[in-house]
């Protein structure tokens, strides 16, 4: 038998009779890209400009307008009306979305296309005005792919514009910056950098203390204890906030631009220029707070420091250097590690004693096998004899001094000018003076055959014999 095909013509009118007679639901987004007043006068002129057009239609009804302010549109990330926009699309509270233009919508390909083709999946389409292209249409996705494609190069070709704009002016010492978070100074009527008194006596204790032993740890909780107000006017100093300050070349009057730049226009990450871009440094730009020489010395210690930290795989130095200001600095003979401090009994009742960190790793297992104790009484009476020593060669030392402090860099100067002056008329130690300690003390390595190497911050190193005689109840 033969097959008989029976042709069943479409009837739209009785499909779509609903339909026809419901308006779209229909929403404007609208953003501007700075904040100038300008460009804000655009902004009111886009909002009155589609809810006018929205109303005169009589196939649409107003879904709402979303308006993004000052907002870079190479991301979405921060546009909270744009995501707010989408929010209401997955709810089903609109059917059509107008916007000026591809570059209002985003300059990010990822993103125009990401969005257009999930609101397309919701039936939800999107109409850019000046392109005239429509994603529902055959050949919208063709044609809004290339023109995304053309607004991200928009972008590109902007970023690139506005940091060479930048560069040339750095090339001529020109430069702003917000004083708001920055620490010391303000900014007078022309832009320029003024001191502020109360936060530059701030800032030269901090350099005056960290010179002379003390640590950022102990500065910020320092600072925070007597409610000193950082920038943002709270006492909330840490210690990655002292370094900020003890870091920042403009503390001595010196500039140093793009330090940072910005890798991807998309991201708008930023990263430390570590040679990828030029810099340009700017000596006397104004009035330094600190002196080069104590800057300089400054950032020489902090490397210092910082290096220390890492041939010991210390996490932080020098913890309450001002009580205990031998923390972290009695160092191993025989594994390279820190002594840590602890409290024993003995015979004669409790004493304070330094073992090394690796000899008991786990409960009642040895893992450095050579290491000794060390009494406190022990370590405290060996700098006595070692500064009584370095004390006993004064002249000698001073001559030393003098030459570092005309020929070394700047931090084997300060620290010459500082021993010549700890020196000055100084008589030898009859106890234990724990702030003389944090002053001109480094390090020190204790060995098992009871020998400890005293390194003092002028680089001198004597070695005492400290082992006593630990049947007795050791005396300092």
């Amino acid at each position: 038998m033969a097959k008989e095909i029976i042709h069943i013509p479409a009837n739209k009118k009785k499909g779509t009779q609903v339909e026809a007679t419901k308006k779209l639901r229909v929403a404007a987004y609208c953003r501007v890209s700075s904040e100038q007043d300008q460009q804000l006068n655009s902004f009111e002129n886009q909002v009155a400009y589609y809810t006018e057009y929205i109303e005169r239609n009589p196939e649409y009804v107003m879904a709402g307008i979303y308006a993004d302010e000052g907002i870079s549109g190479t991301n979405t990330r921060k546009r909270s009306e744009f995501n707010r926009m989408i929010r209401d699309c997955e709810a089903g509270l609109i059917d059509l979305v107008i916007t000026k233009s591809i570059s209002r919508f985003a300059r990010n390909t990822q993103d125009c296309l990401h969005y257009s083709r999930m609101l397309k999946d919701m039936g939800i389409g999107i109409i850019f005005e000046k392109e005239n292209v429509d994603t529902t249409a055959a050949s919208g996705e063709l044609l809004f792919t290339i023109l995304a494609s053309l607004a991200q190069d928009e972008s590109r070709t902007i970023s690139e514009n506005v940091v060479w704009g930048k560069q040339s002016l750095f090339s001529q010492g020109k430069w702003a910056m917000c004083t708001d978070r920055f620490y010391g100074y303000d900014k007078d009527e022309e832009g320029n950098l003024i001191i502020n008194p109360e936060q530059a006596k701030v800032v030269k204790w901090m350099f005056d203390s960290f010179i002379t032993g003390m640590n950022p740890d102990i500065i910020a909780r320092t600072l925070n204890e007597e409610g000193i107000p950082g920038a943002m006017g709270k006492p909330a100093w840490k210690v990655s906030t002292v370094k900020q300050v003890l870091r920042n070349e403009k503390h001595m009057g010196d500039v140093y631009l793009q330090k940072w730049y910005t890798p991807n226009y998309l991201t708008h990450k930023i990263a430390k220029n570590e040679g990828q871009l030029p810099m340009y440094h700017i000596r006397d730009d104004h009035e330094p707070i600190v002196d080069r020489e104590l800057w300089e010395a400054v950032q020489l210690e902090l490397t210092r420091r910082e290096e220390f930290m890492k041939k010991h795989e210390l996490t932080t130095m020098g913890q309450f250097t001002d009580i205990r200001p031998f923390s972290h600095k009695v160092i191993c003979g025989c594994c390279n590690h820190t002594y840590s401090r602890r409290t024993l009994t003995r015979s004669w009742g409790k004493v304070n004693t330094w073992e090394c960190g690796q000899r008991y790793k786990e409960k009642g297992k040895r893992h450095c096998l050579e290491s000794d104790i060390l009494y406190e009484a022990e370590l405290f009476d060996g700098f006595i004899e070692a500064w009584n020593k370095l004390l006993s060669r004064r002249k000698t030392n001073i001559r030393k001094w003098e030459r570092m402090a005309e020929n070394g860099n700047a931090l084997e100067r300060v620290r010459a000018k500082q021993f010549i002056e700890i020196m000055d008329g100084m008589a030898p130690l009859t106890e234990m003076d724990i702030s003389l300690v944090s002053r001109v003390f480094d390090h020190c390595i204790y060995h098992s055959s009871g020998d400890t190497e005293y390194h003092f911050l002028d680089g001198t190193i004597i070695t005492v014999h400290t082992k006593k005689d630990r049947k007795r109840k050791p005396t300092t």
